[in-house]
């Protein structure tokens, strides 16, 4: 079945290293796109603000929120999740690994809470709501879909995954921060503040090795430099 890629809204870091940026210049977000199979959409990254959303959604789709079917969700930080609660029918799936590393992240704060003589209820409430959240969230499995598949790229994230989309004549890689911006790409280089930077190096190398295009997860939906489309 073929799989229709859409992008929705471009993604941008706040500061944009290799461009010499420092400091916060810009809100970040990431790209948001759709994936599109038959009776299925599958919207990756929700990361602006709902309101921003819905409209990005007119714009390039012509859709209404409803007519999501899934939320995936490359990684579990929050700024990568702004929006997603404009999809409150559709199922929300992240990569079990990512799951799994957030929900022992969120228990270890509330158990060092609990040792603390003043117990912040902010604090305590912000975890109620991220342990909500993660229950919500489905792993997801290694076949999303007919022509869609998981694909690990762990790394800036502990579980990190992006969508591997094998179509007739290129294989295509939403790959989130895995691979941030079309300066990362041509010049090799993962982010600067990741969790683990040998596997975020070795999971760069694998989106490169695999994908003829790659949805970008700050950027767009550019051409693989050193491969090209329908090459074997």
């Amino acid at each position: 079945m073929s799989v229709e890629v859409r992008i929705v809204s471009l993604g941008a870091l706040a500061s944009h290293p290799l461009r010499g940026e420092s400091g916060e210049r810009r809100p970040g977000h990431a790209t948001t796109c759709v994936l599109i199979s038959g009776d299925r959409r599958i919207l990756v990254d929700p990361s602006l603000p709902g309101d921003h959303l819905r409209q990005r959604l007119d714009e390039r789709l012509g859709l209404e929120p409803d007519a999501i079917t899934d939320v995936f969700l490359t990684d579990l930080r929050p700024e990568r999740r702004r929006g997603i609660d404009l999809f409150s029918e559709a199922n929300w799936l992240v990569g079990e690994a990512e799951r799994d590393a957030y929900r022992t992240v969120i228990d270890q704060r509330r158990y060092e809470l609990d040792d603390e003589d003043d117990l912040d209820p902010d604090t305590e409430r912000l975890l109620d709501v991220e342990s909500q959240f993660i229950a919500r969230c489905g792993a997801c499995p290694d076949r999303v879909m007919d022509g869609i598949d998981l694909f690990p790229l762990p790394g800036v994230t502990p579980g990190l995954c992006g969508l591997l989309i094998p179509l007739s004549r290129a294989t295509v890689l939403v790959c989130g921060d895995a691979v941030p911006t079309m300066e990362h790409l041509e010049q090799g280089q993962v982010l600067p503040h990741v969790a683990n930077l040998e596997r975020a190096q070795e999971s760069f190398r694998e989106a490169i090795e695999i994908a003829d295009q790659l949805v970008l997860g700050r950027d767009n939906l550019v051409n693989n430099p050193i491969r090209r489309p329908g090459m074997v």
